[in-house]
């Protein structure tokens, strides 16, 4: 938001403007309000949306409309009306009734109106609308804020109509129109009329079509300083769009969902008469980022903390040690207040504070290791949440958070500072997402793959002597490393103690008991976590004494698939590759056998993609059992999502069945 065009500042200070438009008799509208109480009062009467009998809400109508106005007898602006009306079928889609409208900066959010409508137990028709009470200002950060309002009277088969407008000064960042979103639509239509002088490219992505595509030049529509401008009208409609269905492991909806999408590519000085063009190369964006006082002014206090840094690695001559050191030091003086951000304001302040967002934090960590006499670089992002990048188009907002980059031999390391459980050389899951741009200053930018070379890898051992009394003991041991450490570490870390965590996991299961426990390497982050528990487990049958009975999966198992869809339109995508093995040891009484030996599984995915195998081997009186799951890629493609489905619901069945011991 700091980077404003010039064009913002050109037309803020346009002094007149009107616009050649159509205007509704008093009659005209009198007849619509008319025509759109009647529809309102038969949509009252459905009870279901036969496209999606799924569908607990449904948009009748969707419509948006933008264009360049006068606001307010000041400036001028981009004012987005948007209007809706949704069917509730019932209570699940209540939901569908809180609004919030998000903006930016200087953007101003008007005309908010919003009524239920409903048949009351009498038969009769109820309207009642939202008051100026109801609706609430939410400040998210320091660039974001929230409208936030809640839809009055709900009702199984309600219907309910809202509407608001948005003016935006921010001419480079024009709000995309998503077509698709989390409820099936009837219809859904946008609108633009914009003026000669500003020329945007539209792009319509998804796998939709439009019902309706419009565009066409109403001439000298525009009269602004005396002068005449052609207006661009645009129209895009689409009917029967179907709900948007989100899963596990994905990245951003708005990657897959259909859209129309803007940019602002050239603009005409409607006082000069010049020709820019709005940063249709890259190259232009890199200079610009190199020169702001956000962005490149920080990154170039290489100086700033070699002070602090030089006592620490005093007498460390290796350069991947003294890289670590710069990297704990961070994480360990800025804790992250939880905002993105592709900047900074002030890296000093922000240790002087020991708070910050991602920009203070990693443009800070990119200064430390400079201080070690490493060369590293800042890389911008756009989080697995925000979307891919557009990289036919530089559209800076693209972007919503910082790493670092530094290459130490001939492997290059990607950092972030902000999660103090990360070890060096990860990244957080919301970073891992396609490709970022690596911003220099003494070469040119380019693209590089944001991925891991580290995998989730999980082993448990649950070694068990079957005792005389019906009561299973032994040690169960949790070995974990690289990201499966991390997850680890994050679930002890939200208890107080290492003890308080033990106490929940002994909760968890009614029939296990914890005796003793340990963890090792717990605040080493770079080296694998172990935690070794003794347990002891009752394995009696309330109704059969010479019947014994448990599951093998104390912790973690894998009772619901996360893959529902009959057919999934876009990649599952964890991020990483994984394995996780589970091995059982099992010593018996005499006299005593397995009833049903659990079942042998042996499931491959295609493409070499991963598998998941059990094994059970007999002995003199023991057993082993192993089951392990591999899944060896980071993405899937959509073709591979019925297998992947497949070879879960094999996992389900075989972790839910009981191991069953009987006197022989």
């Amino acid at each position: 938001m700091k980077n404003l065009l010039l064009i913002t500042f050109i037309l803020l200070s346009i002094p007149y403007v009107t616009v050649a438009q159509e205007r509704k008799t008093a009659v005209e509208i009198l007849q619509e309000v008319t025509r759109r109480k009647a529809q309102v009062r038969v949509n009252t009467e459905m009870d279901s949306y036969p496209p999606d009998p799924s569908a607990h809400a449904f948009a009748l109508a969707e419509n948006g409309d933008v264009s360049l106005q006068f606001f307010r007898g000041r400036s001028l602006r981009l004012i987005y009306y948007y209007s809706t009306t949704i069917k509730i079928l019932d209570e699940q889609g209540f939901k569908n009734a809180t609004v919030e409208i998000p903006f930016y900066g200087e953007e101003t959010v008007f005309a908010i109106n919003g009524s239920t409508t409903y048949k009351d137990a009498d038969g009769h028709y109820k309207t009642q609308g939202i008051t100026g009470d109801m609706i609430y200002k939410i400040k998210q950060n320091r660039y974001q804020n929230v409208i936030k309002f809640a839809l009055p009277a709900l009702k199984p088969g309600c219907v309910i109509e809202y509407k608001y407008a948005i003016a935006s000064p921010y001419f480079d960042n024009f709000h995309p129109w998503h077509f698709e979103g989390d409820i099936p639509k009837v219809h859904s239509e946008f609108q633009m009329s914009i003026p000669a002088f500003l020329t945007y490219n539209v792009a319509l992505r998804g796998a939709l079509n439009p019902s309706k595509n419009v565009t066409n030049i109403n001439p000298k529509a525009y009269h602004i300083n005396g002068e005449e401008y052609d207006v661009k009208y645009t129209k895009v409609g689409m009917d029967n769009v179907p709900a948007f269905i989100p899963e596990d492991y994905m990245t951003a909806p708005k990657n897959f969902t259909s859209a129309l999408y803007f940019e602002l590519s050239q603009f005409t000085s409607i006082v000069t008469g010049g020709v820019y063009n709005i940063a249709n190369k890259w190259d232009d964006v890199d200079k610009r980022l190199r020169k702001d006082d956000y962005f490149g002014d920080q990154i170039k206090k290489k100086t700033l903390l070699k002070s602090a840094i030089k006592p620490l690695i005093e007498g460390k001559t290796d350069t991947l040690e003294r890289a670590k050191v710069a990297f704990a030091y961070i994480q360990k003086n800025i804790k992250w207040n939880g905002i993105y951000s592709t900047g900074s304001e002030d890296i000093r302040k922000a240790l002087d504070k020991h708070t910050g967002d991602v920009g203070d934090i990693n443009l800070a960590l990119v200064s430390a290791l400079n201080a070690t006499g490493l060369v590293a670089e800042v890389v911008l992002i756009s989080t697995r949440d925000h979307g891919i990048i557009n990289k036919l188009y530089p559209v800076i907002t693209d972007f919503d958070y910082v790493i670092a980059k530094v290459t130490i031999g001939n492997k290059v390391y990607f950092l972030d500072a902000t999660d103090p459980l990360l070890g060096f050389g990860m990244l957080p899951l919301r970073s891992l997402n396609d490709q970022g741009r690596v911003v220099s200053f003494d070469k040119p930018s380019y693209w590089i793959d944001i991925t891991t070379q580290q995998t989730a890898n999980r082993t448990v051992l649950l070694n068990l002597n079957f005792q005389e009394s019906g009561k299973l003991k032994g040690t169960f041991t949790l070995y974990s490393k690289s990201y499966a450490a991390y997850s680890d570490r994050k679930a002890i870390k939200n208890f107080n103690t290492f003890d308080e965590y033990v106490e929940h996991l002994d909760e968890l299961t009614p029939k296990l008991k914890i005796l003793k426990s340990n963890v090792s390497n717990l605040d080493s982050l770079d080296l694998p976590l172990t935690i070794t528990l003794d347990v002891e487990i009752n394995a009696v049958d309330a109704t059969d004494n010479n019947r014994l009975s448990f599951n093998p999966y104390l912790f973690d198992r894998i009772t619901v698939n996360p893959f529902k869809l009959d057919k999934r339109i876009y990649p599952v995508d964890w991020a990483m590759p994984s394995d996780t093995k589970f091995v059982l040891q099992m010593q018996l009484p005499e006299g005593y056998t397995i009833e049903s030996p659990p079942e042998d599984y042996s499931v491959a995915l295609p493409n070499q993609g991963g598998s998941f195998i059990t094994k059970y081997i007999p002995g003199t009186n023991s057993f082993t059992f192993s089951h392990i799951i591999s899944l060896k890629k980071s993405v899937y493609l959509t073709e591979e999502y019925p297998p992947l489905k497949e070879l879960y619901n094999k996992i389900i069945l075989s972790e839910k069945n009981e191991m069953v011991f009987k006197k022989k």
